[in-house]
């Protein structure tokens, strides 16, 4: 046993090459990819090359080099945007958790979520903590973040320069899609220009039921994923201008390169330019 051992030691490894690949895509993803993940991407590299790799041969692989995934999904605490409601403003139900889009910009979802920041000192045994305030949308098609807005307040004018961008962004694109627009009842929500401006472009407005989260499941997923990946990991910054640079780049991140196996192992945005490309 002993020398049969020294013999398969001296053999070379015929999965250097893939070991290599694996650990570059890894650590390239920053450890946030599992082996599913490592082989969608695997595979996208190798197709070419009539090659398909199985993912419980990643799997192996990945457990041979000690490497496995940094990320635990958890749950994380929602910013409470309810403050009351005024039944006037209060709009249907029209999503009815219908998440399955058939397009781009059909199906829209938006809500805010808070990070609280403790913010790094030079000296003391005090802690620091403030706040940030994140708004997006996000298209429910290929789970794309379609605008955005980062402030240090949840006032009206987060969702409002969120919703400018959103619109911008279809203008730009010259499309006559009018899309459904999801969100909780939160009072930002109910304000009278946010509504109207939806009116005014011919947006559908939705709303959850009261207290029930699971309404608006995507975008409550999406706030879980990026603070898995990019928050619970470094709960300290030197500013909150750090951590809204980390939020920037890793919105970049998540729309251009993070991969999505029910998108065919695609980015959102590969995603929809390769549907796109199909229908044109």
């Amino acid at each position: 046993m002993f020398y049969y051992h020294i013999r398969q030691s001296a053999k070379p490894d015929k999965d250097l090459s893939l070991k290599e690949q694996i650990k570059h895509i890894y650590h390239t993803h920053k450890g946030r990819y599992g082996y599913r993940r490592i082989c969608a991407e695997l595979n996208q590299t190798l197709a070419g090359q009539g090659i398909v790799i199985n993912h419980k041969k990643v799997q192996r692989l990945m457990r041979e080099l000690g490497l496995k995934s940094k990320i635990r999904q958890r749950k994380y605490k929602a910013y409470p945007s309810y403050q009351g409601e005024h039944q006037d403003k209060i709009k249907d139900n029209v999503l009815q958790r219908d998440f399955k889009a058939t397009r781009p910009n059909q199906k829209w979802a938006t809500d805010i979520t808070e990070f609280k920041v403790e913010i790094k000192s030079n000296g003391g045994n005090g802690k620091t903590y403030q706040k940030l305030y994140l708004s997006p949308i996000i298209d429910l098609f290929n789970g794309e973040i379609v605008s955005y807005a980062i402030k240090e307040h949840p006032t009206y004018d987060l969702v409002k320069e969120m919703l400018d961008d959103a619109l911008n962004k279809l203008s730009q694109e010259k499309t006559e899609d009018k899309p459904i627009v999801h969100s909780d009842r939160g009072w930002h929500y109910q304000m009278f220009h946010y509504q109207q401006t939806l009116t005014d472009n011919g947006i559908t407005q939705s709303m959850s039921r009261k207290g029930n989260c699971l309404d608006n499941a995507v975008i409550e997923n999406f706030f879980g994923t990026l603070k898995e990946e990019i928050f619970y990991e470094q709960t300290k910054f030197a500013s909150l201008n750090e951590l809204k640079k980390v939020i920037d780049e890793y919105i970049h991140y998540y729309n251009y390169d993070r991969i999505k196996t029910k998108l065919k192992g695609l980015s959102p945005v590969k995603y929809r330019n390769l549907v796109l490309g199909q229908t044109t």
